[in-house]
């Protein structure tokens, strides 16, 4: 886990917490300005829209990360009956977070492709912080897709098919969480996990990609 690099390499630790911190606050921020976009003060009115960390950051959510693997920011509250569009503005409020993390790896993907252009070593730290931040940002990006509540991707597959997920949606917002964390936690008991399996295989074919 990435505790243990607090003992065995503290500037790499630093180095991941920080992109951490970036990752879910513009994640939670990016919700938080959409929401405000599209006429809900929701957000606003609950001191979520600012780039401040600690307006976003949860700190057990925070130690769960660090200590077991799986951790999760503030929820960014938000009024649906105040958005302009009630068809898709929920949509876009939450997919205004994934995006923002995709979008993100990308961006910071062009910066590692220029550093490597320019032979910055690998174990530089500006280097390391690149690739944490597009790590952590493509993962944030794929595991909010998933289309269980309390996830991102609930709201965003229901939105794109209603019709389809409609009769599930009222089982998946009352056993959502349960099943999350029932996800969660045969991932972690398993001798192989699936999840780290799937992210450090995307995440190796996007550094391969930029660099």
């Amino acid at each position: 886990m990435l505790f243990q690099l607090l003992f065995t390499d503290p500037s790499r630790f630093i180095v991941w917490v920080a992109a951490i911190i970036y990752a879910i606050t513009v994640h939670e921020f990016m919700h938080a300005y959409s929401g405000v976009a599209q006429g809900d003060p929701t957000p606003k009115n609950a001191g979520r829209l600012s780039l401040n960390p600690l307006a976003h950051i949860d700190p057990m959510g925070l130690l769960f990360l660090l200590f077991v693997g799986f951790g999760w920011g503030k929820p960014v509250p938000f009024n649906p009956y105040f958005l302009r569009n009630a068809r898709w503005g929920p949509f876009w409020v939450a997919f205004a977070g994934p995006l923002s993390n995709l979008v993100s790896a990308f961006l910071f993907g062009g910066i590692l492709k220029i550093s490597v252009t320019l032979g910055i070593s690998p174990d530089n730290l500006l280097v390391l912080f690149l690739v944490a931040l597009i790590h952590l940002n493509i993962i944030l990006f794929l595991f909010n897709l998933l289309p269980i509540p309390p996830l991102d991707g609930s709201k965003i597959w229901y939105g794109l098919f209603p019709r389809l997920l409609g009769r599930y949606q009222p089982i998946l917002e009352r056993y959502g969480q349960w099943i999350l964390f029932g996800i969660i936690l045969i991932d972690l008991l398993s001798p192989v996990s699936i999840f780290g399996a799937l992210f450090d295989g995307i995440s190796e074919f996007v550094f391969k990609w930029f660099t």
